[in-house]
């Protein structure tokens, strides 16, 4: 069953369903959990914040940590350690120019690096290969003549953490990155216990989630306390951190308060009482694709996006009969306000509303001579909801498809396509229309970066769906075809998203396919995946999973 088969509309069904009128309709019910944030940052945040005072300062900071990247420095290791304290700390935007070039002189002159120096040799791969260089993973030399790893290395633990985070970097082939991501994570689990309090805490932290797989902000927020307490910190560096960190908090507020106002407008809350009522949750997934002040505009349309395909698929999902959701399917293909009049009554506002986010997006990029970008968003959108038909059917059938059938609908309704597509809409001129030509034609990183979605998604959420009646997951799918335990599967499903890692970090070499802000919105997307569906849908279950990580990024600011 193809995707595009889902839009074919029966020519009698409007005559089925007036037929069908006055039968009662028992519709399912997810009971999610309430908003908990409801009007907070409507009720607390003023609608006029000020920051000439700290705005002096930042710019005062930012030419002191300039000053110090450009600068001579004899030790390359020294200019190494500066610019992944930068990096870590949130503020490396402010420098991409001035890391771009230091990276790139060190790459050039690699001559200078003692070559037993674990922690150096790592931490420089780490970064050019986050810079997009393709520099060899040559850590041969910490092996023994038995071809291991060296035991010893076990006692250089700032060593063994910056290669353990180097590993995470790793393409196909480079088996000795996965011998050394197994011996790291082995080696620094059986001492963590033994270690002074403030450096457990980096290897705790590192391996619950590792820097190159976690969100900036919320790396940001932590290395700030770790950077604070550490011996060798530069105090103007830390207060650069800091002042920025909560000068971009209190900009992610006035957005909250701005959306959260669109929201509650809407009173979705109350007309879809069946839908997940995520607003900040939604927010946050933008923050993850771009947090740097300058795409305002993009978080904006990307949150109000988010918010509208959170509910639509609930109404596929939960709500919907298949008749109804033929009707919707239709409307969205004909994206037309005249399709407004054959919807029921509760799809109406939703179908409106989603069609004024997409021309209030127009009218703002046409000011540019860059609405264009939106047609792509809105075609994403329709294969989506074709997506989700497809998956209306099978569980109104009772159909579990093969794994390749199912991930064929399930790379599509997983949202990847969409959320990434649609978050370049909003970038301003460092998106072009090949960038949008680039990722409709579906790359590797593309079908990586969504099949990650998927099975992350599904690992953790489809026991909690199945219970409320919902359509088959790829676990269910796989389980049955192979004939095969869910441990098994879990299994299978991991080892397919490490190799899908391995194809966004080849996708990230030079020369790149796409300008790096277009790979950079499909490396953070697959970073928000991670972070969303470690243990749990973080998303469905924020108040189990998100409260603290929001009140930290939304909230609380940091002590200056």
């Amino acid at each position: 069953m193809s995707v595009e088969s889902s839009f074919a509309l029966s020519p009698n069904l409007n005559e089925q369903l007036h037929q069908n009128a006055s039968t009662q309709i028992i519709r399912k019910s997810a009971n999610f959990h309430p908003s908990i944030w409801g009007d907070h940052f409507i009720k607390s945040v003023p609608s006029d914040m000020k920051y000439d005072g700290c705005l002096e300062q930042v710019e005062k900071l930012k030419e002191e940590v300039r000053s110090m990247l450009v600068g001579d420095v004899n030790e390359s290791s020294k200019k190494l350690t500066l610019i992944d304290s930068v990096q870590r700390l949130g503020v490396a935007y402010h420098f991409e120019q001035e890391i771009e070039k230091a990276l790139e002189k060190i790459h050039d002159a690699p001559d200078g690096f003692d070559d037993n120096d674990l922690y150096t040799m790592a931490l420089r791969f780490r970064l050019l290969r986050q810079q997009g260089y393709n520099v060899p993973c040559d850590f041969n030399r910490f092996k023994g003549s038995d071809g291991n790893f060296k035991k010893d290395l076990i006692n250089d633990v700032s060593g063994m953490l910056c290669l353990y985070e180097a590993t995470h970097l790793r393409v196909h082939g480079e088996d000795i990155l996965d011998e050394a991501l197994e011996f790291t994570i082995i080696g620094l689990k059986s001492i963590v216990t033994d270690l002074k309090p403030f450096l457990a805490t980096q290897v705790m932290h590192a391996l619950e989630q590792p820097l190159y797989k976690n969100m900036p902000r919320l790396e940001a927020r932590h290395y700030i306390y770790v950077y604070r307490e550490g011996e060798t910190k530069n105090e103007s560096l830390l207060k650069l951190a800091i002042l920025d960190y909560n000068l971009l908090q209190s900009i992610y507020q006035q957005e909250l308060r701005e959306l959260s106002i669109w929201w509650k407008d809407l009173e979705f809350a109350s007309k879809l009482p069946f839908c997940r009522d995520r607003l900040v949750e939604s927010y946050f997934w933008a923050v993850a694709m771009y947090y740097e002040p300058h795409y305002a505009l993009a978080r904006k349309f990307l949150t109000k996006l988010i918010k509208l395909l959170s509910i639509i698929d609930d109404t596929y999902d939960v709500y919907g009969t298949l008749e109804e959701l033929l009707l919707f399917t239709d409307a969205i293909k004909r994206w037309d306000l005249h399709a407004l009049d054959g919807l029921p009554e509760y799809m109406k506002p939703l179908y409106s509303t989603t069609l004024d986010v997409f021309i209030e997006a127009e009218e703002e990029l046409r000011k540019e001579g860059q609405s264009y970008r939106v047609i792509y968003a809105k075609e994403v959108m329709k294969v989506m909801v074709g997506g989700y038909l497809n998956e209306a059917k099978w569980f109104s059938e009772g159909y579990i498809p093969t794994i390749d059938e199912y991930l064929e609908t399930g790379l599509i309704t997983g949202a990847g396509r969409v959320l990434t597509v649609s978050s370049l809409v909003g970038m301003r001129d460092v998106v072009t229309k090949e960038a949008f030509d680039w990722i409709m034609n579906e790359p590797q990183i593309v079908t990586a970066t969504n099949l990650m979605g998927r099975l992350q998604n599904d690992m953790v959420s489809h026991k909690l769906e199945q219970s409320r009646g919902h359509v088959c997951s790829a676990v269910e799918c796989y389980m049955k075809q192979y004939n095969v335990s869910e441990q098994e599967v879990n299994e299978e499903f991991n080892r397919r998203v490490v190799d899908a890692w391995k194809h966004i970090n080849e996708a990230w070499m030079k020369p790149t396919a796409a300008p790096l802000p277009v790979l950079s919105r499909l490396l953070n997307y697959a970073r928000l995946v991670d972070v969303s569906y470690k243990y749990k849908d973080a998303y469905t279950l924020s108040h189990e999973m998100w409260k603290e990580t929001f009140t930290l990024m939304f909230v609380d600011p940091i002590r200056v």
